[in-house]
């Protein structure tokens, strides 16, 4: 059997944050994970999505249905006000949707945007390995696809979900990209892990967009490398952020961020691609690691900076 793509989520506590107080050498928790236990989590499988609970309430749905763009996860649910942070179609540019991870420009097709023609992501198979308990795990297969045209890429995705707090979820991405051909992607802002905010919590509505080095805003942070960046806000009296967490590991590391002050971020490499493009031989893996932490309370609060720590650590 040929080998194939390897794409991973994980929306977890994972092994290092299970007990935060001794990790890491015994430093404090993270602020959002001091406060509370553990959360149950269940999946249950519909014919185009997984819904997942958190103790009892809906906390996200990876959805795949044929007709889509590309999988993605929505809502996201806030842990404190029980509403999406990120949105499924918004004004403006609506094909961003909600947490996905996508890309233009490979092999002259458009995995991002677009009509479906120009390409899409699809699902081929999609199971739920573990179902309930302190965590759950799915695992998803997906082919590139365009019309006439040969698919560059073939993905599995591994995902696994915890709310270990009450004020806390996890999300770890781990893709690995194996060419089913010989691929180009072309310098192109519209790639990889990415994230929209719903309006009330950008920028743009009063919110706030931080990364590690304390720049903040779109101004201050576009183009610039970090290894994190925040987005949090608040809304009817509630503060809840979304962060993404980019693995040391990555190539392209710390990554350079595409941010927007109406509610987008991405740490993508492909905007600022060395000659103008990536060349990928069939075969040549790329993997690629996040974590996302969706939070209540604003960047401190939440302890993004040592759940930073804590993901890096060897």
């Amino acid at each position: 059997m040929r080998q194939f793509l390897t794409a991973v989520i994980v929306l977890a506590a994972g092994p290092a944050l299970a007990g935060c107080a001794g990790a890491a050498g015994g430093g404090p928790s993270p602020a959002g994970l001091a406060a509370g236990s553990a959360e149950t989590l269940r999946a249950e499988q519909l014919p185009d999505r997984i819904r997942v609970t958190a103790g009892g309430k809906l906390f996200t749905e990876y959805r795949y249905a044929a007709d889509q763009k590309y999988p993605y996860f929505y809502p996201v649910m806030g842990p404190r006000s029980g509403e999406s942070v990120t949105t499924e179609s918004s004004q403006p540019y609506p094909h961003h949707h909600s947490l996905f991870f996508a890309s233009d420009k490979v092999n002259g097709g458009n995995y991002w945007q677009d009509g479906l023609e120009r390409g899409k992501i699809l699902a081929r198979e999609t199971r739920i390995e573990r179902g309930e308990g302190s965590a759950v795990e799915l695992t998803q297969v997906s082919d590139w696809v365009r019309p006439d045209a040969e698919s560059p890429f073939r993905d599995t995705r591994r995902i696994r979900i915890t709310a270990p707090s009450p004020h806390v979820r996890l999300i770890d991405f781990d893709v690995t990209l194996t060419p089913l051909v010989d691929v180009r992607i072309e310098l192109t802002n519209h790639s990889l892990f990415a994230a929209r905010m719903v309006p009330a919590l950008s920028v743009d509505s009063g919110g706030t967009l931080v990364t590690a080095q304390g720049d903040r805003g779109e101004k201050e942070t576009f183009g610039k490398p970090a290894p994190w960046a925040d987005y949090w806000g608040r809304r009817q009296g509630v503060a809840e952020g979304l962060a993404i967490l980019n693995h040391p590991a990555n190539r392209w590391s710390p990554p350079p961020w595409f941010t927007r002050n109406y509610g987008f971020f991405s740490p993508t490499p492909f905007n600022w691609l060395e000659g103008g493009h990536l060349d990928l031989p069939v075969g040549q893996e790329l993997r690629l690691r996040y974590r996302v932490v969706v939070h209540g309370g604003d960047t401190d609060e939440a302890g993004i900076a040592e759940l930073y720590r804590l993901y890096a650590a060897p």
